[in-house]
């Protein structure tokens, strides 16, 4: 039932909006993974306000296996983009913890993508710009993302699209298909984003969209996670005396 191209025309118009009225002529600034995220996402902002306007940034932590797909995708896009090494600026953070005051694990997890989107913001405040969100709703339903993180950003093209909608949508704008269609790994633990979520995109969409899924322990699970996870959705809560 989902109509891919109308979706996508409205999606771009949508983008086109958003900068009439939050940043006339500014440019849209995005941090390239090259997954399907960040590749659709920079292809929608490609088509709303030109190639021109568009800047990608590559943010390997040391070395990245895979940022051939990075570099694929803003050379197939044609645009500009910076390639900064996050590695220095995380290790010095680690590093200045005392001793007395040991990290966490999922604080270790979720230090570089907040370091990242640091990184997205002094780029954008640089260059006249507005930083993509490029969450979509699936990871979004599940509280797959870093809040503050690469959850954050100034506006939102693709977080009411499931991971099967932007993928139909970036075969759509002529992506290549190894980046639409490269198995997602977070790149925090190395693990694939199925593998630590317990259960498959595919399953994920189909209950989001129809509320049908045939498993019921993953029904229980995605359930569990979107519950504990809808305060990443939300506004930060307010103290109002007036209310109280």
């Amino acid at each position: 039932m989902f109509d891919a191209p109308k979706v996508k025309n409205q999606c771009v118009e949508w983008i086109r909006n958003f900068f009439e009225e939050n940043g006339k002529g500014c440019n849209a600034v995005i941090g390239i993974s090259g997954g399907k995220d960040s590749s659709v996402a920079a292809a929608l902002c490609v088509e709303a306000l030109g190639k021109d306007r568009v800047i990608g940034v590559l943010m390997p932590q040391g070395v990245q296996h895979d940022i051939d797909a990075a570099y694929k995708l803003v050379n197939h896009l044609g645009i500009r983009h910076y390639e900064i090494n996050v590695k220095a600026a995380i290790d010095g953070i680690l590093g200045a913890f005392p001793e007395d005051l040991p990290l966490s694990e999922q604080s270790k997890v979720n230090l570089p993508p907040r370091i990242r989107m640091s990184t997205l913001y002094a780029v954008s405040q640089s260059l006249n710009g507005r930083v993509v969100n490029t969450c979509n709703l699936s990871e979004d339903w599940v509280g797959y993302s870093t809040r503050y993180g690469d959850a954050a950003g100034d506006f939102s093209p693709m977080c009411n699209l499931t991971v099967t909608e932007v993928k139909e949508i970036g075969h759509l704008l002529g992506l290549p298909y190894d980046l639409v269609e490269k198995v997602p790994i977070d790149g925090l633990c190395g693990k694939t984003d199925e593998e630590n979520l317990g259960f498959t995109y595919a399953e994920l969409d189909v209950y989001i969209r129809t509320g049908k899924i045939d498993d019921p322990e993953k029904k229980e699970l995605i359930d569990r996670k979107h519950k504990a996870n809808l305060f990443k959705l939300q506004l930060m809560p307010m103290f109002n005396p007036e209310e109280v």
